[in-house]
């Protein structure tokens, strides 16, 4: 994205203000893409620092200290699992802001809404698809 582009973003509160009949306009749209790409870049970098942690052979002949150890590396692993289902719900978002149907929930056809994609951009259910599917859930027993 050049400079110009990236100037023009709207704020925040910009979005949060915004008449309804704004709702995902162009410029709407630019600024999850940023938001959404920005997020991608953190999580693409921890998962460098991550990789070269891991990679570094940390011997030591006491048991306690290699277990914790292990402990410590089973962790980022769980964390570097989180970050890469996070990535891909991040790069679905990206090809529905592509394909126009960012914003909009999945089930209902209804917008989203500014504030859930502000707290949570990947979301593809609005908060009442979202309750139902996870009351389902729920029902089903799990």
């Amino acid at each position: 994205m050049n400079a110009t582009a990236t100037d023009s973003l709207p704020s925040e509160a910009e979005i949060r203000q915004a008449p309804a009949d704004d709702y995902m306009s162009a410029r709407q749209l630019a600024f999850f893409r940023a938001l959404l790409e920005r997020e991608r870049d953190a999580l693409l970098e921890s998962a460098h620092r991550t990789t070269l942690h891991l990679q570094e052979f940390e011997s030591t002949p006491d048991p306690s200290d290699r277990a914790s150890l292990e402990e410590d590396h089973t962790l980022e692993l769980r964390v570097r699992d989180r970050e890469r289902k996070l990535l891909h719900k991040i790069d679905e978002a990206l090809a529905r802001i592509d394909n126009g149907s960012y914003g909009w929930c999945e089930d209902t056809g209804e917008p989203i809404g500014i504030p859930r994609l502000l707290a949570r951009p990947t979301a593809t259910l609005s908060v009442e698809a979202q309750e139902i599917h996870e009351a389902r859930r729920k029902m089903q027993g799990g």
